[in-house]
C-alpha cells in the first residue's frame, strides 16, 4: 500500500513528516466520540429513554438523575470526542445539585463545554443502541429520534437508533451505547 512505510517510520511520533507542512482540511476537524451507560431497573421510577417517557414500563432506571441511559451515553460520547472526560466530571454523583437532574440538561451542558473548547461544533450524525428486554421500544422510535435530533440541532436522518434485548441475560437493567461524529 503506497505511503504505509512513511507511517511505520513515524509511528512513534504519531504523525507523518508532511503533516506539519500540509494545509488544514475539513476532515482534520472530524472527531469521533463513544459513550456508554447502564442502570439497574427499579420499581417506582419512571423509565426515560432519549428524553421520552416510556409509558408501558413498570420500572425505571435507578440513578441520581432521571437515569436516561441514551442521553447519558450521548453526553459521554460528545465529551469523549473532545477529550473532556465524562458526565461524572460535570455532574458528580455526590453533588446534591445532580439529584433528579433532567438528562437533556446534561446533554446541553456537554455541548456547551465542547463549544467553549472548540468553537462552533456541528454534529454530523449519531448512532445509538439501547438494550432493554421489556417493554419493546419500537413504537417510540420516531419520537425518541426526533427528541435526540432536537437536542443536537440535527434532522432525524442523522440519528440512527437500534433497539436490542439482552435475550434474557440481564432483564433488570437498561443500557445504551452511542457513537457520535462531530466537526
Amino acid at each position: 500500500m503506497p505511503g504505509v512505510d512513511r507511517w511505520l517510520v513515524c509511528a512513534d511520533m504519531n504523525t507523518a513528516p508532511e503533516d506539519a507542512k500540509r494545509p488544514a482540511r475539513d476532515t482534520d476537524r472530524l472527531r469521533v466520540g463513544y459513550g456508554e451507560d447502564a442502570h439497574r431497573l427499579k420499581a417506582g421510577r419512571e423509565l426515560i429513554i432519549g428524553g421520552v417517557a416510556v409509558p408501558e414500563s413498570l420500572v425505571g432506571a435507578e440513578a441520581v438523575s432521571d437515569g436516561d441511559v441514551l442521553l447519558h451515553a450521548l453526553a459521554d460520547a460528545l465529551l469523549s470526542a473532545f477529550a473532556q472526560g465524562d458526565i461524572g466530571v460535570l455532574f458528580p454523583p455526590d453533588d446534591p445539585a445532580s439529584r433528579g437532574l433532567t438528562s437533556s440538561v446534561i446533554v446541553a451542558t456537554a455541548l456547551e463545554r465542547i463549544r467553549q473548547q472548540a468553537g462552533a461544533v456541528e454534529v454530523i450524525n449519531v448512532s445509538a443502541v439501547v438494550t432493554l428486554d421489556r417493554p419493546k421500544l419500537g413504537p417510540l422510535r420516531n419520537q425518541i429520534v426526533a427528541q435526540v435530533g432536537r437536542l443536537l440541532g440535527v434532522g432525524p436522518d442523522r440519528v440512527g437508533l437500534t433497539f436490542k434485548t439482552s435475550e434474557g441475560l440481564a432483564q433488570d437493567y437498561v443500557q445504551a451505547r452511542v457513537v457520535v461524529l462531530v466537526m
